[in-house]
């Protein structure tokens, strides 16, 4: 078998299922090990559990799953034709949702592709020893990426490319086969530090370092409960996720617009209303997030951040009478969030 000729003909076939960049990684990432454990030893991953319970597991891909001699990453670019977000940041009155929660859950476009891709390698190569995941098992994908060739790992700990900037997702397939290995980037972040001082809560603690008990987007997706209120005014008006630190990166003036229909913004979530979303029921919300990556975080969770971001919008009768509809809702989170919220506008509460 040729492996080199093979290794080229799966980027031809990534190219050709909608993948814009297609790498292949070794599996040794001792030094991806250490720095993980000592993040973990840290507790800088906060409450989410599962990054401490796989462990090192995330480091070799071997272990994961067996026989593994090399890693197929893939990348798929999804910035949105959407309202601009420096705009909808400087409105109070709207909710910023992460870019790359605008549309379709990337799950559902990614895997199956990769499976695809996945498959054209076993029936040429004659085998089956493939496994395909993307964000769905215990893998350090910007690592691996990284020694794919398909970006390096900028301060903020985002992939980055000098030609493509960072907004697209990862997907990677586990193979036995012994494919030649492409050579990693070169880091170009030099001095610059917009995406540290860019951090509205500072969980950029150095570079390099990301405290995810601090970052916004944990504590509006990962986070159960109610959100510490030191970092409440610091999170305005980001109501799923927060972008800061790749909008202000100077080789995000590279990215391009998504090819893919389905990362298009849906359900008007790019210019949508604190108001009108604090009023969608459970039923409403189910509806407007299906297929969409926001689901998972739960009609609560959906409220308490809505309501904190009307805590944080100056008072009107609009988020006031929003607010006051919630009062008295079943969980115990949302109304605290809305008493909160509720303080804020009326001059009775503060937080830092």
């Amino acid at each position: 078998m040729n492996l080199a000729a093979l290794a080229a003909q799966v980027k031809d076939w990534g190219r050709e299922l909608g993948f814009q960049k297609i790498g292949i990684a070794a599996v040794d990432l001792p030094d991806d090990e250490r720095r993980l454990m000592t993040w973990l030893n840290a507790g800088r991953q906060g409450e989410m559990e599962y990054m401490a319970r796989h462990g090192a597991k995330r480091a070799r891909p071997a272990e994961l799953v067996p026989g593994t001699l090399r890693v197929i990453s893939a990348r798929m670019d999804y910035w949105p034709a959407a309202a601009d977000p420096a705009a909808v940041l400087a409105d109070p009155a709207l909710g910023y949702v992460s870019r790359y929660a605008l549309g379709r859950d990337y799950h559902k476009l990614i895997r199956p592709r990769l499976a695809r891709l996945a498959d054209r390698l076993a029936a040429s190569a004659g085998a089956d020893g493939y496994r395909a995941f993307t964000d769905s098992a215990p893998v350090l994908e910007k690592a691996l990426a990284r020694e794919a060739g398909l970006g390096w790992i900028g301060k903020h700990t985002n992939l980055l490319d000098r030609r493509d900037g960072s907004w697209f997702f990862l997907g990677e397939i586990f193979t036995d086969l012994p494919l030649p290995v492409d050579v990693p980037l070169t880091a170009h972040c030099g001095s610059c530090t917009a995406c540290i001082d860019a951090c509205p809560t500072r969980a950029i603690v150095a570079p390099y370092e990301l405290d995810a008990r601090r970052c916004i987007s944990y504590l509006t997706i990962e986070l159960d409960g109610p959100i510490p209120e030191e970092f409440r005014a610091a999170i305005g008006n980001r109501i799923y996720g927060c972008d800061d630190c790749q909008l202000v990166c100077p080789w995000n003036r590279y990215a391009k617009i998504s090819a893919e229909p389905d990362f298009q913004a849906r359900h008007g979530l790019d210019v949508a209303r604190l108001a009108d979303l604090l009023a969608w029921t459970d039923a409403e919300f189910l509806e407007r997030t299906a297929g969409s990556a926001i689901r998972r975080i739960g009609h609560v969770r959906w409220l308490r951040n809505i309501a904190i971001a009307l805590g944080n919008a100056p008072p009107s009768p609009e988020a006031t009478a929003a607010l006051e509809a919630r009062r008295e809702h079943p969980s115990e989170v949302v109304r605290e969030a809305v008493g909160w919220a509720l303080g804020r506008g009326s001059g009775m509460g503060d937080s830092g």
